[in-house]
């Protein structure tokens, strides 16, 4: 596990390139997603948060919209199974939970649903397709 991960908020306006860099390399390139699938003309209106290593390394991103949903959550393949992506997740549920959010959710890819389920979410639904790749519904209730 990577101890050193600093998960934090990031502006949209100040870290596009950083963020979409991210998005780009796991989803577009390692995924297939396709690039019109990935932009979102509504992310300047989404909460974004950044995982850095230890060098200052932006190796993970992930976003919340202002219904609850948790998306976009991206790891350097290089960074995977180190706590990169717990770190996010912890962090994001955490600032919902801050802003009085009752629950969040997420379109979890059916091979990371062991992944959100040991953080507490849980599948709500059938597997569908988004992007091309099979996903399900998953929430998770906030104190």
């Amino acid at each position: 596990m990577n101890l050193s991960v600093i998960a934090t908020e990031v502006s949209w306006s100040t870290h596009k390139d950083v963020l979409m860099a991210l998005r780009m390399q796991v989803f577009v390139e390692e995924q297939g997603i396709a690039l019109t699938d990935e932009l979102d003309p509504n992310d300047s209106s989404h909460r974004h948060f950044l995982a850095y290593d230890s060098s200052g390394q932006a190796i993970g991103c992930g976003r919340l919209t202002a219904d609850g949903q948790i998306g976009r959550m991206a790891v350097l393949q290089s960074q995977r199974r180190q706590g990169v992506g717990a770190a996010l997740l912890d962090h994001i549920v955490a600032t919902a939970a801050d802003n009085e959010a009752k629950y969040v959710f997420l379109h979890a890819q059916t091979d990371a649903k062991d992944f959100y389920a040991k953080h507490g979410f849980t599948a709500t639904g059938d597997t569908f397709d988004e992007a091309g790749l099979q996903h399900l519904t998953m929430r998770r209730s906030l104190p």
